[in-house]
């Protein structure tokens, strides 16, 4: 029995949508929503349906963006002979961050998973390909997630790009910052030790 009406039920379930939003998290937000004020309202409901309405993917890297090309892509400050492959966009913005990354950028949108029937030909691995063909790429960095399915992936474009003489590279994995050695795992340990270098 809901103790609701069934428009902030709705509005509730709404919420419940969200990725890692649980029911109570969306009970908060539903009646925060509904204190605001009807400007208010309106002002938040036009700034999604706005970033629906105007974000599109840049047909060069696949990131989202306001403009064709996106800003990295038509940025001429940029190194385009060097792209960085991520899985998602949320990570170039991770890659951005560090402010210490000059070339550009290819989203694939996922990553290999047979499990959950994802293939090469359902990511943008045929696009990134294309691209280095039309473009004079010195070097491709590898910078998917450090799982399964982002180690299959890369693997897999690694198999395919290095034929073509074109620098491949992974980013390092290892220990964060501020970690403790006795509760790093085993796999980390040992991308740790591999990827060593000399001080």
């Amino acid at each position: 029995m809901s103790y609701y009406s069934p428009s902030i039920e709705k509005l509730i379930e709404s919420f419940e949508k969200l990725p890692s939003i649980g029911h109570k998290t969306a009970q908060r937000l539903a009646f925060y929503m509904l204190d605001l004020s009807q400007e208010e309202t309106e002002e938040f409901t036009n700034s999604i349906l706005n970033a629906k309405k105007n974000l599109h993917f840049c047909s060069k890297c696949f990131n989202i963006s306001d403009t064709d090309p996106c800003n990295i892509c038509s940025n001429p400050k940029r190194d385009n002979s060097i792209i960085c492959v991520v899985e998602d966009v949320r990570d170039v913005i991770a890659m951005e961050r560090t402010h210490e990354y000059n070339g550009v950028y290819h989203v694939l949108h996922g990553s290999i998973s047979p499990m959950n029937g994802i293939g090469p030909d359902d990511i943008k691995i045929k696009e990134l390909l294309t691209r280095i063909m039309n473009e004079e790429t010195k070097e491709i960095i590898l910078a998917t997630n450090p799982r399964v399915e982002g180690e299959a992936t890369s693997m897999y474009i690694s198999k395919l790009v290095k034929p073509l003489g074109i620098k491949t590279t992974r980013i390092a994995r290892g220990i964060p910052v501020g970690g403790d050695l006795e509760y790093t795992d085993e796999i980390t340990l040992t991308k740790a030790l591999e990827g060593r270098s000399e001080i």
